[in-house]
């Protein structure tokens, strides 16, 4: 006889939204995204924590969402990318990304908005070396990352207010 899985009760927010979810006790974050709460913009690249494309943050601080436990998350605050742009107005990491070519197979790109995002609230002047650093978590096949760093890099400035 097959066992009922144990679901628990989740309350968090969600992209500035107040959400609850039921989730199994091993769930997860990047599958309840993806699954419950049909946030398919957190890919699933490797499941090891390796790759970058399930980046959020949780409570401000950068993660993997697929090394996180949907249950962790109780009572906290995650971004996802659907919660960057300001209604349809980009961010600048997004617009920046588009005018640089830093894009495009698309299954990195979550995870480089979130982390660059992340990097910028954090540090308003990054060099090239540190932005380099930040985002050496987010494995691109296709850019070659110049691209991306570059559209980061353009980003601040013009987060700055076009400032040097």
């Amino acid at each position: 006889m097959n066992k009922p899985l144990n679901k628990m009760a989740v309350q968090a927010t969600i992209n500035g939204e107040s959400k609850a979810f039921l989730c199994s006790p091993g769930q997860v974050l990047a599958e309840v995204l993806r699954d419950e709460l049909e946030l398919i913009g957190t890919k699933i690249g490797c499941n090891t924590g390796d790759c970058g494309a399930c980046s959020v943050l949780v409570d401000d601080r950068l993660v993997c969402s697929c090394l996180v436990l949907a249950a962790e998350v109780e009572g906290k605050s995650v971004l996802t990318v659907e919660g960057v742009a300001n209604g349809g107005e980009l961010h600048p990491v997004q617009q920046k990304l588009l005018e640089h070519g830093g894009l495009q197979c698309g299954i990195c790109t979550p995870g480089v908005v979130i982390a660059a995002k992340a990097l910028l609230e954090h540090n308003p002047y990054p060099t090239e070396e540190q932005a380099r650093y930040w985002l050496a978590g987010n494995l691109c096949r296709c850019t070659g990352y110049d691209k991306i760093i570059r559209a980061v890099l353009d980003a601040a400035k013009t987060m700055r207010g076009g400032a040097a």
